[in-house]
């Protein structure tokens, strides 16, 4: 296996993220074409999108947020969970976080958080696997873009309301997928964010921060 720091940053541009332009991100121009070079680099078929090369909706809604209201971060220990590029994580530090994780599921994933936390001058803490159930008392836990597939959104959202019920704040951006469960959440922001068109149909999507009810 080549070396995936190397891959990712031949791959990617470092541009400032449309709805955070004071954060920047090592980003991809073509979705198809970098998810085709990720399976070639590992040798192997079947692996997930690169979804750590791009700022999605859900993400940028959440960054957008805690840049705006540093106080719901300050101080705080935070959990950016299935974190792709680390963009989240990386506002709750510059929003004055005391301390941050990160999880994702796919490697080349925590490689880019290091570097995208890197060339924003902060330290996130980047972990590999799936932390669905674990509770590590965290005061704040982000979740943007997780509610688009039906048994991963009952998965994570039945978690992160038992995180909630012992007394952590979830935060979860979400630009109108089809798994949200509204009837439990409360509306916290309403943000007009551009995102990729070959990856949501639309150069602008209409992505909200939900907290529990």
């Amino acid at each position: 296996m080549r070396d995936r720091s190397a891959f990712i940053q031949k791959e990617t541009r470092l541009l400032p993220v449309p709805h955070t332009p004071e954060i920047c991100l090592h980003v991809a121009d073509e979705a198809v074409d970098l998810w085709k070079r990720t399976e070639e680099e590992l040798a192997e078929l079947g692996l997930p999108p690169p979804f750590w090369a791009f700022a999605w909706a859900g993400g940028q809604a959440l960054a957008r947020y805690l840049l705006d209201h540093p106080e719901t971060v300050r101080g705080k220990r935070i959990l950016d969970f299935a974190s792709g590029s680390g963009l989240v994580g990386i506002a709750a530090m510059k929003a004055g976080a005391a301390h941050v994780d990160a999880t994702d599921i796919d490697a080349f994933a925590i490689e880019a958080i290091g570097l995208n936390a890197n060339a924003n001058k902060v330290v996130v803490n980047a972990f590999e696997g799936d932390w669905i159930g674990r509770h590590e008392n965290w005061d704040v836990i982000c979740a943007g873009d997780v509610c688009y597939e039906r048994d991963m959104a009952e998965r994570v959202t039945d978690w992160l309301f038992e995180c909630a019920q012992q007394g952590a704040l979830i935060l979860i951006g979400d630009p109108g997928r089809s798994y949200l469960p509204h009837a439990r959440l409360r509306e916290l922001a309403d943000y007009q964010v551009p995102v990729t068109r070959a990856l949501e149909d639309a150069e602008v999507k209409r992505t909200k921060v939900w907290t529990f009810a």
